[in-house]
């Protein structure tokens, strides 16, 4: 792969396709970075102290409101300031120590928390509150989530990145298996204030972790020098590169519709399974599970391909819609194991690709794109999604999340298969094949 014209970079370097999946004990090969496996262990905390916050943020709002639209308005407080401001963040990140910010955006991270669970816990908590810090965590999210996402590559390299953004997303699922169970339990036992204060807890850990962590060891990044035009830089550099681009149009859909799973699944608990909070839990913890599954799963994939990042965008539109017409608990239950783990196939070869085929120089701005997209695609679509649910049902909805992708999927196919040149040939004795054309030698396959 070479970088788009026009850009200050030198060509990144070809991407590795492993003709064959890793030995089983190199299944987990990242963790054998010291560093890695101390930053792993406090991700397993802070995960699942997050899954655990944004369970009780959702419910509490749903309790003070009544409204699955208030719901939708609390995601959209909380991520609309990526939506707006988000590529500066990348700018930062490619400017500053990486380490630096995270323990920085985690120790404003932890004051909020334990702020909303003085207020929960006191019983003073109003939806006002609640929004206002979704939208502080939203802008310093703005920072937090690029820079953790670079600063992955800067703990083990390029050579265990893959395999070390594949057990990040282990470990995020993990949390999402233990977080909302763990929430579901509080919330019916002594409300969410607990759940705050357990995450605020969870971010002064991490800063801690970063503390230790070895700084010879680390693979720094050089800080980019300022200079005019860097924002526009890394779009042009995005837009000019398929396997960046097109991943980056698939997770646009996604983030709009499948990502507010959590909204609709709000609505399932409390309207039409009538579970409470408890199923609410419950049905994320599903989510999860299937996503745990599909995380470890994509640890032992020869290589990423374009092709595998929109065919795992459409299965997991596919698998949402189907779960919409499921007609009692446990088929949904079901449907929502398998959507889990088509998530995760998708979010591990879509970070994967995109970051394996960018440059170190400009992959801070590269992945605040990527995170903009992601959350504020979820900060437009909650509210969307929210007036959906409330106007048509949670079934409707659900059908709508999944299908809306699945369909973006499939015409991002067929364009895929234009630019590659694939035909289909009808005859009586083969009634469809698919005729490839043969690449010269100096042409990379698009489907690369």
């Amino acid at each position: 792969m070479t970088s788009a014209p026009h850009t200050a970079f030198p060509p990144t370097a070809p991407m590795p396709i492993a003709a064959t999946p890793p030995r089983w004990r190199d299944t987990l090969a990242s963790l054998k970075v010291p560093n890695f496996r101390l930053f792993t262990l406090s991700n397993v905390i802070a995960m699942s102290a997050i899954w655990m916050q944004r369970i009780a943020q959702d419910w509490l709002v749903l309790e003070l409101t009544g409204s699955v639209v208030a719901v939708g308005i609390t995601v959209a407080m909380q991520f609309s300031p990526m939506l707006v401001f988000g590529l500066f963040g990348g700018v930062i990140v490619d400017r500053r120590s990486k380490r630096m910010l995270l323990m920085i955006t985690q120790s404003i991270i932890g004051t909020l928390s334990l702020l909303l669970a003085v207020l929960a816990l006191s019983g003073a908590v109003q939806v006002w509150h609640v929004y206002l810090i979704a939208l502080v965590v939203g802008f310093v999210s703005i920072i937090d989530n690029p820079a953790r996402q670079v600063f992955v590559n800067e703990i083990v390299g390029p050579r265990h990145l893959r395999n070390a953004i594949s057990v990040n997303s282990s470990v995020f699922q993990l949390g999402g298996l233990i977080g909302p169970a763990v929430a579901g339990i509080l919330l019916v036992a002594v409300g969410a204030g607990w759940a705050f204060a357990i995450n605020a807890a969870a971010c002064l850990i991490t800063v801690f972790t970063l503390s230790q962590l070895r700084t010879s060891a680390l693979i720094r990044t050089p800080p980019m020098p300022r200079s005019k035009g860097q924002l526009r830089q890394g779009i042009r550099y995005a837009a000019g590169k398929p396997t960046i681009l097109f991943p980056l149009i698939m997770l646009a859909f996604l983030a709009v519709f499948a990502l507010n799973m959590p909204v609709m699944l709000a609505a399932y608990a409390a309207d039409v399974f009538n579970l409470g909070a408890g199923g609410y839990g419950l049905f994320n913890s599903l989510v999860a599970t299937g996503a745990l599954v599909g995380a470890l799963a994509s640890t032992r994939t020869a290589g990423v391909r374009l092709r595998s990042v929109i065919a795992a965008g459409g299965l997991w539109g596919v698998l949402q819609a189907t779960a919409g017409l499921m007609p009692n608990v446990v088929a949904f239950s079901a449907v929502l194991v398998l959507s889990g783990f088509a998530t995760l196939l998708f979010f591990t070869a879509a970070n994967s690709l995109i970051q394996l085929t960018s440059n170190l120089g400009i992959r801070g701005r590269v992945m605040s794109l990527y995170v903009l997209i992601m959350m504020g695609g979820q900060a437009l679509g909650g509210p969307l999604m929210g007036v959906i649910v409330e106007h048509f049902g949670a079934h409707f909805g659900m059908i709508v999340s999944g299908l809306v992708p699945a369909v973006a999927a499939g015409m991002l196919g067929v364009l895929l298969a234009r630019r590659g040149g694939l035909t289909l040939h009808w005859s009586r004795h083969h009634p469809l094949q698919l005729v490839v054309p043969r690449p010269s030698e100096n042409s990379p396959s698009p489907f690369e």
